[in-house]
């Protein structure tokens, strides 16, 4: 019996680190932020396509006022009912047309909202949406860490079990005194 327990010692290795759990609620929450940024930068540009592809009105335009960042592009209708307006279009996930002022260009837009406008370019093929992919790419990179890191915390539980060392002296001499614990509590 005693030399079961000193084999028992022999064989005996530390636990490694345990993954604590906040460590993966971290990462489990920054995956879904970046699913959710992700969503934020896709669903608005796909519904203004959409919406314009369904019932949007072509209309030649010339483009008014440029931002030299860009942080907005005006045009003015030239050819619709909306003759002479002068509208601001509308982001495509942040991104505008390259283009300059007096350039011509036609434009789509919501006969409802007039303030709903893309160049007609974009609403027959969107540019890729790279923020969206981006971040999309992002939180399934954070999901899969947090899935490492949580097969790794079962899987040192599992294997290591408890975090103790028996000692042969105790279990030989039928000690009721408990094993000695290797960490702080």
């Amino acid at each position: 019996m005693a030399r079961q327990a000193a084999v028992r010692v022999e064989e005996w290795r530390p636990r490694p680190k345990l993954p604590q759990r906040r460590v993966i609620l971290g990462t489990f929450g920054v995956s879904l932020l970046c699913v959710g940024m992700a969503l934020a930068f896709w669903l608005p540009s796909h519904s203004l396509v959409h919406d314009l592809r369904s019932r949007g009105i072509t209309a030649a335009a010339t483009v008014s006022g440029v931002d030299s960042k860009p942080k907005y592009v005006k045009v003015r209708l030239v050819s619709s009912s909306r003759a002479g307006t002068e509208v601001r279009l509308s982001d495509y996930a942040g991104m505008y047309p390259d283009t300059r002022t007096g350039t011509s260009m036609l434009v789509t837009y919501d006969p409802k909202d007039p303030s709903r406008i893309l160049a007609r370019s974009w609403v027959e093929d969107p540019p890729a949406n790279l923020p969206a992919y981006g971040t999309s790419a992002l939180g399934v990179v954070c999901l899969c860490l947090t899935a490492a890191v949580t097969l790794r915390r079962r899987w040192i539980l599992r294997s290591f079990g408890r975090e103790v060392l028996p000692t042969s002296t105790d279990q030989a001499k039928g000690s009721t005194s408990g094993p000695v614990r290797l960490s702080k509590p």
